[in-house]
């Protein structure tokens, strides 16, 4: 019973994190999202919600398994340590980019979260290699998500200068 509340626990942090900072940023609060340029090959809102579930129960499933398989150990220590890092930094991202309306500081943000999210990775893969490969998917999704960021920035680059 207490293996599977942990379990819980751990795919229940980041999902409640993402759905707390989401409702706090929600970018239909101002229509900064709405008026952006974004490319054809924008998602459609909708996406985004269960891109983020799926990759955050993985994220947490993840987590949990080095926690259980890595017994306290130094290198568990550190994975856990990256992970909670690249957590909040991502976290960090809706406030820069849709709490502060600023592409550009969602830029900055992912110069930051991607290396974190990479080490974290790495680190999952020393304690547990399925807790590695579980954060594969999320590199991916972020590899698309900061040139969606990217692009939508140099579209509105002027606009958004303009704003400020």
């Amino acid at each position: 019973m207490a293996s599977t509340l942990q379990l819980l626990g751990a795919i229940l942090l980041p999902n409640v994190g993402g759905i707390f900072i989401g409702a706090v940023f929600n970018p239909k609060r101002t229509n900064f999202y709405d008026n952006l340029k974004k490319p054809s090959w924008n998602p459609p809102s909708w996406v985004f919600a269960p891109a983020w579930t799926t990759l955050y129960s993985s994220m947490g499933y993840a987590s949990y398994l080095i926690w259980k398989n890595g017994g306290g150990s130094e290198d568990a220590n550190l994975a856990l340590t990256v992970y909670a890092a690249q957590l909040l930094v991502n976290w960090a991202w809706s406030i820069m980019f849709f709490g502060l309306e600023s592409t550009k500081l969602g830029l900055v943000n992912f110069s930051i979260l991607i290396p974190l999210v990479i080490a974290c990775t790495h680190c999952f893969f020393v304690v547990n290699t399925t807790a590695g490969l579980l954060m594969v998917p999320y590199i991916l999704w972020l590899s698309f998500a900061v040139f969606l960021n990217y692009t939508i920035h140099v579209l509105n680059k002027k606009s958004e200068k303009a704003r400020k």
